[in-house]
């Protein structure tokens, strides 16, 4: 493995392409070294808890924690938040949607909503509600079958972003995380996701921009470039 201040150097998506899931886990220690120590066992079993849930999900090529871990660390170190309830909802912002039943302990087969409500309220419990409504905001619904999901999906984030300026800040991580992440992406999947995306960004532009969410101008400017870059993929992925 790389030194410490070797591994800080790197970009997220170049420790996950030599070093992997241990590179990632390394460079989270790292960042949260910063953090005090009341603090740290909380985000700890935040990271623990989501590499449980989603130990055998796959993303592509790699195992999903890296996207998990990728966020949350992108969160600390780029956005420069420093919100113990953010980063341990930045590790979780999917286990709701993705493995609701496990977290609360049900049956398979419960109905979404059921489901849903007791993910959170477990979430709740293991942390406080604040990080349960964080990532409530940012866990997608149950969508209507007749109608288009990316459609859905692109409503939802519109409207829950617009009154939760802290997930927004989750939000945008997952979405720099897929949109310019999207070149390590492959086949079929690259211009679906290019097209899901890609009418995100002016809206992600907006959000990010407003006065209420409660990010440094630098950091805002940096979401801004990787906003641009987003773009410029998903035009060269559709031809534009």
């Amino acid at each position: 493995m790389a030194s410490p201040t070797y591994l800080m150097s790197m970009p997220l998506h170049a420790i996950t392409e030599v070093y992997g899931e241990p590179g990632l886990r390394d460079r989270l220690d790292e960042e949260l070294a910063r953090f005090s120590p009341a603090d740290r066992p909380r985000l700890a079993a935040a990271a623990e808890l989501a590499a449980h849930l989603h130990r055998d999900d796959r993303r592509v090529r790699e195992p999903y924690l890296n996207h998990l871990l990728r966020v949350a660390i992108r969160i600390i170190r780029y956005y420069e938040v420093d919100d113990v309830d953010v980063i341990v909802a930045a590790l979780l912002h999917d286990a709701v949607e993705d493995h609701p039943e496990e977290l609360a302990g049900l049956p398979p087969g419960q109905p979404y909503d059921v489901a849903t409500r007791a993910a959170l309220a477990e979430l709740a419990r293991r942390f406080n509600p604040r990080v349960a409504d964080l990532v409530r905001a940012v866990t997608n619904p149950e969508y209507a079958p007749d109608r288009d999901r990316h459609e859905q999906y692109r409503a939802h984030v519109a409207e829950s972003l617009d009154r939760h300026p802290w997930a927004r800040v989750i939000k945008v991580s997952d979405f720099t995380d897929n949109g310019v992440g999207i070149i390590h992406t492959t086949g079929d999947r690259v211009a679906r996701l290019a097209r899901k995306y890609r009418p995100l960004v002016p809206l992600f532009r907006e959000l990010i921009g407003r006065p209420d969410t409660p990010l440094s101008t630098r950091a805002k400017d940096h979401i801004f470039d990787q906003l641009d870059l987003a773009e410029t993929r998903f035009a060269a992925i559709l031809g534009d």
